[in-house]
């Protein structure tokens, strides 16, 4: 009896130095959850993968010319989407990468997000070294241990804490990027169609939610993939701007819309399923077009604000970048600049159209 009460006593002590901890650190208030844990591919990662060998690695100028601490593995100019989408949960700081986070840091959240990434283990490995989905999952479930320890293996309470933190998975481009797409590379698009490609990856997909809803996960985010058949490595790939190589893009958005439709089902699915399931569709797709469309002429999107790699499409290291970087849609060949990470974060937080997030925004998911 008397040990149950010490532990109990020790988890409230934890809980309570995170609380001072946040109010001590914060600019505007308490943050809305406890805790954010990310999850995806380069559009997410911060810093995971400086330290591994891989060609998907970000950690030296132009990158981060615009964010306060330089080049951090961030792709991009400043900050990325999950940089955005944690200032307005209120967090004063942003969330250390699993690679780095030590300590009581781990109760505010962790970034497992890797670039080359995918659903399926074999996405990205033309990239070499990158932590999978499936290993994120894992390595996210030493990170519950740990968090258990800190409250004195009292697990209950660990799963209850667990319970009120927002997590957000983008993963799935690399899946067609670096996967389907690459048939030199890749089987995989002559064994599926792209509709049953989709369906192979949802079905995995779902497993993989299904792991992290029994850590304890239960506000779930789930960005759909963008139009990576519109950026500009795709469409050089697909031959330039002429009818041809627009039909080689479409045909790439067209199979990425097959994915999302799928991973919108699989939203409702998972909430009618499982109890107390609160999962969120995030079109990130839908979001990028309407955007696009309300600035047209004002902003540059066929073509990347660095100087871009042929090979991999990202920043010639140490290469001069454009001035006007807010004027573009895209950083390098593939990723977004900061400016436009800033509109889908906002868009996925706050909702401007009804489809933007279903069935609602990561606001309303903080207090549901």
């Amino acid at each position: 009896m008397g040990r149950k009460i010490v532990r109990q006593l020790w988890v409230f002590t934890i809980l309570l130095l995170v609380s001072i901890n946040l109010c001590c650190n914060l600019v505007h208030g308490e943050p809305q959850v406890p805790c954010y844990f990310v999850f995806g591919d380069s559009l997410s990662d911060t810093g995971n993968n400086n330290g591994l060998l891989t060609l998907a690695r970000v950690n030296y100028p132009p990158y981060g010319i615009d964010f306060p601490r330089g080049p951090t593995g961030r792709f991009s100019n400043g900050r990325n989407l999950v940089d955005v989408i944690a200032e307005l949960l209120g967090f004063s700081h942003y969330i250390p990468p699993f690679a780095t986070a030590r300590g009581l840091k781990i109760l505010e959240g962790v970034n497992y997000a890797s670039g080359a990434a995918g659903i399926r283990d074999e996405s990205g490995r033309n990239q070499l070294i990158r932590i999978s989905f499936n290993q994120q999952l894992l390595n996210h479930q030493i990170t519950v241990n740990r968090i258990a320890s800190l409250m004195r293996n009292n697990r209950p309470s660990a799963v209850q804490y667990l319970g009120k933190c927002i997590y957000t998975v983008g993963i799935g481009s690399n899946d067609y990027i670096n996967n389907y797409f690459v048939p030199r590379l890749y089987s995989t698009s002559r064994k599926y169609t792209p509709d049953q490609y989709a369906g192979v990856l949802i079905q995995e997909f779902s497993e993989q939610l299904r792991r992290l809803y029994k850590t304890g996960a239960r506000k779930i985010a789930l960005f759909g993939i963008g139009a990576i058949g519109s950026t500009p490595f795709e469409v050089d790939m697909c031959g330039g701007t002429n009818i041809s190589s627009l039909l080689c893009s479409a045909k790439i958005n067209t199979a990425v819309q097959l994915f999302n439709e799928r991973l919108k089902s699989l939203v409702t699915d998972l909430n009618t399923n499982l109890i107390d399931a609160k999962f969120t569709f995030i079109d990130y797709f839908g979001i990028g077009l309407s955007s696009a469309a309300a600035s047209a002429g004002s902003m540059v999107s066929d073509a990347p604000c660095c100087e871009a790699e042929s090979e991999t499409g990202l920043c010639v290291p140490f290469s001069t970048p454009c001035k006007n970087r807010t004027q573009y849609s895209f950083w390098d060949a593939f990723h977004p600049t900061e400016i436009s990470n800033v509109v889908v974060g906002r868009r996925a937080y706050k909702a401007t159209l009804p489809t933007d997030a279903v069935p609602y925004d990561i606001s309303h998911l903080a207090h549901v």
